[in-house]
């Protein structure tokens, strides 16, 4: 009867046993996890349980094992001294940080130089003061990457890629803050505009948006075209690369230390390959990769310039006697208009490269259309060293060309609006 009346202990938190609280706080997120810090005693020391730690240092700020045995410093003062540093790009910080690490990993050993050229992280206080100085915020993001690296030294060849062709060269550097604060846009057609990247060759930039305006939305970034028939200097076209500086960049990174744009002689080649754009004739292989150029490019008139870049390779394993000679080629060039134009002649560039087992032979050409996209294929000729008669066709794999998104000025379609000559759609704008 006495044990009956026994009643059970009130279950609190403070009887509850560790290891399973320690389980329930290892699902929070460092917010909750400070918060538990002011509910009670216990789960204050609970939360502060400095493997719960280890996984926010991880997933927010990329610390490593090898990171935190460097310091010498428990997971949590980390969190906390990290957070205190750039807590402000918390929602950013790890995507771009990663982007900067991966990076730098993939050039080191491939363009030394490049790496050699990127500045150390600037200040908060430096990126306060551009942002007095422009009158304008910087995005959080923009400011998460500077942080990192204050772009690079003005050097050859930049960061952010490089096209060449025989009389066209561009190399972009990413600009220090100070230098693209110097260059911020207050005047109509790019006002609250940042340049990001400049080529000291052809004085190409590309542009972040700070704030929304002539059409423009905020954080984007874009190449600048202007209209080449408009008399008003502020009808300026845009060429549209990223939807804000993470997309931009972290897209870019991804190309360069995937190997989808290629390092010839130290320098990033901004060409993209599409894998499926292979043929092969027997023992000759043929791949194509493309690239758009802004800067040789205008929405109006419409003349959109792209370069082509083709390797023709010979298997290794082919016979000697396969050896031969390219003697001519045929182009079937069509617009997106389906408009068809066909070119034949004697070599490639001006030269009849000899193939054998094992060779690779690679140049680059470039073609213009009226329209926004289009596509070439074709085949070679040959004829083989040994047996100078017998001639043969090497197909050309069909590959297209399509420029970004663009985006019309302002300037024009309120011009166009009030002449009644046309009516803007959605299509012309985007």
């Amino acid at each position: 009867m006495a044990a009956m009346e026994t009643e059970t202990a009130p279950l609190t938190l403070e009887s509850l046993p560790t290891d399973p609280l320690l389980l329930i706080l290892s699902f929070l997120d460092y917010r909750d996890l400070i918060n538990c810090c002011y509910v009670s005693r216990r789960l204050s020391q609970l939360s502060s349980h400095d493997p719960l730690w280890r996984r926010h240092c991880k997933k927010y700020w990329l610390i490593s094992e090898e990171e935190k045995t460097q310091k010498n410093q428990c997971w949590k003062s980390l969190f906390i001294d990290t957070y205190s540093d750039v807590g402000r790009y918390i929602d950013h910080y790890a995507a771009i940080k990663k982007a900067w690490d991966d990076l730098k990993k993939y050039l080191e050993p491939r363009c030394p130089r490049m790496v050699l050229s990127l500045k150390e992280g600037a200040r908060e206080e430096d990126l306060d003061a551009v942002e007095a100085q422009i009158g304008c915020k910087l995005p959080d993001d923009y400011r998460c990457s500077y942080r990192i690296h204050n772009g690079q030294k003005l050097v050859v060849p930049g960061l952010l890629g490089s096209m060449a062709l025989s009389n066209h060269y561009r190399s972009e550097d990413l600009l220090d803050v100070d230098t693209a604060a110097g260059g911020f846009q207050q005047r109509q057609g790019l006002k609250y505009c940042l340049p990001l990247t400049f080529c000291i060759h052809t004085g190409l930039s590309q542009y972040i948006a700070v704030e929304a305006a002539e059409g423009r939305n905020k954080n984007e970034v874009f190449y600048q075209c202007p209209d080449q028939m408009a008399r008003n200097p502020a009808a300026i076209d845009m060429f549209i690369i990223g939807a804000t500086f993470t997309d931009w960049f972290t897209s870019y990174v991804k190309n360069v230390v995937s190997g989808g744009f290629p390092i010839i002689r130290d320098q990033i080649f901004r060409y993209v390959h599409d894998p499926e754009c292979v043929a092969t004739t027997g023992d000759i292989t043929v791949s194509v990769s493309t690239s758009f150029l802004p800067e040789l490019s205008s929405v109006h008139p419409p003349h959109y310039f792209f370069t082509y870049r083709i390797r023709i390779e010979m298997s290794k394993d082919a016979l000697p006697e396969k050896a031969c000679q390219l003697d001519s080629r045929y182009w079937r060039i069509t617009n997106a208009k389906g408009d068809v134009e066909e070119v034949q002649g004697p070599g490639v560039v001006g030269e009849f490269p000899i193939i054998s087992p094992g060779r690779v032979y690679e140049y680059t050409s470039c073609t213009t259309f009226s329209t926004t996209s289009g596509y070439m294929e074709g085949y070679y000729t040959f004829h083989f060293l040994y047996f100078k008669d017998k001639i043969f066709n090497v197909a050309i794999p069909r590959f297209h060309m399509a420029c970004p998104t663009f985006r019309v000025s302002i300037a024009r379609l309120g011009y166009l609006m009030t002449s009644l000559t046309v009516t803007p759609t959605l299509e012309t704008i985007t």
